[in-house]
């Protein structure tokens, strides 16, 4: 009876170990819910700063905000957020905007 005990132990080691590896959760990659997320978005945090800004009252530092959100992160949705807030300032940094004194009218 002795050569059936390693037999049975290793069976149920693979069971065992099968098992765990099928209960395992998958680590894929996938958006995250906003609201369980550990880091907040960059782009998020610059486009909050932004809002501050524009609430105390110091525009220059909401557009320089801006700007420098669609310069490090241009492909965000707060990206394009900016572009938006930028071209409604009626700044000439926002992408598509004209710079004084470009000849256009």
């Amino acid at each position: 009876m002795p050569p059936v005990l390693p037999a049975f132990r290793a069976a149920l080691g693979s069971i065992a170990l099968l098992a765990a590896v099928a209960t395992a959760p998958y680590q894929c990659a996938s958006d995250v819910d906003p609201e369980r997320r550990l880091v907040e978005d960059p782009s998020e945090v610059l486009y909050d700063l932004a809002e501050r800004f524009k609430a105390s009252g110091d525009g220059r530092a909401q557009a320089d905000t801006l700007r420098f959100l669609i310069d490090r992160y241009p492909s965000s949705r707060f990206a394009q957020m900016a572009r938006r807030d930028l071209e409604a300032l009626g700044d000439a940094g926002a992408p598509g905007g004209r710079d004084p004194g470009d000849g256009a009218r």
